[in-house]
């Protein structure tokens, strides 16, 4: 085997990183960025050895954990491409990465401060995600779903824009929808 080349995790092994990564993600989201790993050890069940052999630094498991994130998006993007109509498919994915962006800048930020360029990490996923909104946008304006002057830098404009307003409701999931819905109406043909 290459040095290179990583071996696979054993089960007990996979199964503590992805509850760590799932504890991480949840208590960075709702406390912030701030939170030491012991809490997130904690909350996930497990050691902080446990964690730090997982994990060697903070802003790696943030790193995994928007990694993991843009990974998710991408899986629901292409469920929602090949299992749903147009509209709904086009619809489900700007909600999708809506509510999957909570706490992304604050994360992003945080990478940045530390020198680790985020960008670089994510780019697979980012592209896959855009071209993903490029053909769920093309099906949904030619199914006569969405207003065929809208392009792909105003859409997504208007996600990163949507994102940080929930973020600003805190977590209302009432006011989530009439946001949601006020958009949505503003993108469908008049």
């Amino acid at each position: 085997m290459s040095g290179t080349q990583e071996r696979p995790l054993r089960a007990d092994a996979a199964r503590n990183r992805a509850k760590l990564l799932d504890a991480a993600t949840e208590v960075f989201t709702t406390r912030g960025v701030g939170v030491p790993t012991e809490e997130i050890a904690r909350a996930a069940g497990v050691g902080v050895g446990t964690l730090f052999r997982h994990f060697p630094t903070k802003e790696a498991l943030l790193e995994a954990v928007m990694v993991r994130r843009l990974e998710t998006i991408a899986a629901g993007t292409a469920e929602l491409a090949a299992g749903a109509e147009p509209a709904e498919a086009f619809f489900g994915c700007f909600r999708l990465i809506v509510e999957q962006s909570a706490g992304k800048n604050e994360f992003a930020q945080a990478l940045a401060a530390a020198g680790i360029d985020v960008h670089s990490s994510l780019r697979a996923s980012s592209d896959v995600i855009r071209t993903r909104l490029t053909e769920l946008l093309d099906r949904a304006q030619r199914a006569g779903a969405v207003r065929t002057d809208l392009t792909l830098p105003e859409l997504v404009a208007l996600i990163v824009g949507t994102g940080a307003t929930l973020e600003q409701l805190g977590p209302d999931p009432e006011a989530h929808g009439r946001v949601l819905d006020v958009v949505f109406t503003g993108l469908r043909p008049h």
